[in-house]
């Protein structure tokens, strides 16, 4: 499937066709492409953040990036921030820390099986993450996704807020979960409203951690 960013209504059909289940509406850049799309807002930003997907599984790209950005006169004040799962390797974050300023870090899930259940993947490294990311002194934030009747951040409450009350003062933001763009099953729940984040945002308050962040938007 070929993305014509010239035609596209921004419709969103071509999500739900994509045999992948992945966005067609993407682009192929080099470093120095990238370089001059940020040249031309420079004076107007702090930094950048690298989403995705999931940035890390372009390492090479995203460290090139970091680096060049470090060595350009122009540019090297803007902050380099990485939104992640997580679930890079401690080598893929030791060759990244030296030029990224930090990152944010989903934690879909506290238990094992359920972060399983929600991602595919195990959460273990996840962990290991956040807690290296706080040696270092790179987390800059740590979110949750409320999903109604799939989240298990309450069931697991105690263990939880002490897992991040060792992180030290990171902020935890709580993101709402709406359906859109998603696939499968995951299609049928609901979105989360202020009545499903507020329980989980006051339970962390109560159990000493400082900075929680509620969602800006619901869907």
């Amino acid at each position: 499937m070929q993305w014509n960013a010239a035609r596209c209504e921004q419709c969103d059909t071509c999500l739900r066709m994509c045999p992948q289940h992945a966005t067609p509406m993407a682009q192929r850049m080099t470093v120095e492409q990238v370089m001059a799309q940020i040249r031309k807002v420079a004076l107007f930003i702090e930094g950048i953040t690298v989403s995705g997907g999931e940035a890390t599984l372009q390492l090479p790209f995203l460290h090139a990036l970091f680096c060049a950005l470090r060595h350009d006169a122009q540019l090297r004040h803007l902050n380099c921030l990485v939104d992640s799962n997580g679930l890079l390797s401690e080598t893929g974050w030791r060759k990244l820390l030296p030029v990224c300023d930090g990152a944010m870090i989903d934690l879909k899930a506290w238990g094992n099986a359920r972060h399983r259940f929600l991602t595919g993947r195990d959460n273990v490294q996840v962990k290991t993450s956040l807690q290296l990311l706080t040696a270092e002194k790179k987390l800059a934030e740590l979110r949750l996704l409320v999903i109604p009747g799939q989240s298990d951040y309450l069931a697991h409450i105690d263990a939880l807020a002490a897992f991040i009350y060792q992180l030290g003062e990171v902020p935890v933001r709580l993101n709402a979960f709406h359906a859109h763009g998603v696939y499968g099953e995951a299609q049928t729940w609901r979105s989360a409203t202020p009545e499903d984040v507020e329980p989980l945002a006051q339970a962390l308050l109560e159990r000493g951690v400082k900075t929680v962040l509620r969602p800006a938007l619901y869907l």
